[in-house]
């Protein structure tokens, strides 16, 4: 089976590096020369996306390459703590969460699809596809008047997918979410090493982790109901939103490195999955937040692999589908009500204050088992897809 990839990020690499495991022959096709790039910070890996790693064969190249975060604490405005538990996993489970930059994971993930024998080809940015009338094949156009033919195309083209509208015209567009982030490193700040620090700050939440070397990658996401101008927001903006909660105001003080400042987008959810030889994954189709952006799409990936082995093209991205909308869908109402506690008003926020100390404490396990715990299967061996055919 020959595949081609709609992207080099997190989903896109993922994806190759799985398609390989199984023995199709991938191309991967990435509109930058460098998918890491300097856009955004740093990314967190749960319990969940850990496993779809180990499953990938790149996890401890991925550990290696960032730090472990055994705890995470939330905290009000006024410096009460408001719950203490376990950062991205259940209270057993001696699978910690990993941070690492962003770009590091893309740089990993990428190296280890071409270790796999996957080939990247940069400087292409998917326009056009077109299933062939008799749904063997799928011919696919890139900006540069380029074109390529597969059993497959995989739309990991992220949040603004032309995959997404190809299969779909009609499909939904991102809408501007109401917060934008500002990230950065800062040092000579006190912090907990291996400790992830929410405050529910008046402005939007304030994140703070403590990284080996002492310093403190922190993140400000901050509420704002129309879409700002970034470029006209800096350091001395931020230190005036978050200047009446302590933490965020120490760390903004010592900050030593600025992030590219991004806006954050919600998207309807997407009705149409796939196509008989086409089909979407990671971001372009359902962007969750709640910190389980690359868990998702690398469990995107494992999933997709998996059902490819056992079954031909359109009934394995059948499979694929029923297999991963369910889950996807209720994180992303998870993660609306993530979004909903960040930017709380004065009544929200009291009430919050009063009653997250003892759900964090009675609930949290409970409410969060079905997303840490969720099984993988594991891949078979290069060469099943002979099995299942193309």
């Amino acid at each position: 089976m020959r595949v081609i990839v709609a992207g080099g990020g997190v989903a896109g690499t993922a994806s190759a590096i799985a398609l390989r495991r199984i023995g199709a022959e991938v191309t991967v096709y990435e509109a930058y020369a460098d998918p890491a790039g300097t856009v955004g910070s740093f990314v967190s890996l749960a319990a969940n996306g850990l496993r779809g790693l180990a499953a990938l064969g790149c996890l401890d190249r991925v550990r290696d390459a960032g730090f472990e975060v055994p705890r995470q604490r939330l905290w009000s405005s006024t410096g009460r703590r408001l719950g203490d538990m376990p950062r991205g996993r259940l209270g057993g489970d001696p699978t910690h969460s990993v941070t690492l930059m962003r770009a590091r994971l893309v740089e990993e993930l990428r190296a280890e699809a071409v270790r796999a024998g996957a080939r990247v080809v940069t400087g292409e940015r998917l326009v056009d596809a077109h299933e062939d009338a008799d749904g063997e094949k799928v011919r696919a156009v890139f900006e540069s008047g380029r074109t390529d033919e597969a059993d497959l195309l995989v739309g990991a083209d992220g949040l603004w997918s032309a995959a997404r509208t190809i299969l779909d015209p009609g499909a939904p567009r991102p809408a501007y979410a109401g917060q934008y982030t500002f990230s950065g490193l800062a040092s000579g700040v006190r912090h907990d090493p291996g400790t992830f620090d929410m405050v529910f700050a008046r402005a939007g939440a304030f994140i703070t982790i403590g990284a080996p070397d002492g310093t403190v990658w922190w993140a400000a996401q901050v509420s704002a109901p129309r879409e700002p101008d970034l470029a006209a927001i800096g350091l001395d903006r931020l230190a005036e939103l978050y200047r009446h909660e302590e933490r965020p105001s120490t760390v903004l003080a010592e900050v030593t490195e600025l992030h590219r400042p991004t806006l954050q987008h919600v998207l309807q959810p997407v009705r149409v999955w796939r196509g008989d030889r086409i089909v979407l994954a990671g971001d372009a189709v359902h962007p969750v937040g709640a910190g389980q952006g690359a868990a998702m799409a690398v469990e995107d990936a494992v999933v997709l692999a998996h059902a490819l082995a056992a079954a031909p093209v359109p009934a394995a991205l059948a499979r694929y589908e029923e297999e991963r909308r369910a889950r996807t869908a209720k994180l992303i109402k998870m993660a609306a009500a993530n979004r909903d506690a960040k930017t709380a008003g004065p009544v929200a926020r009291r009430a919050r204050d009063v009653f997250m100390p003892l759900g964090t404490r009675l609930f949290y396990e409970r409410a969060t088992a079905w997303l840490y715990t969720h099984p993988l299967p594991e891949l078979p061996r290069a060469g099943t897809l002979s099995a299942g055919g193309a």
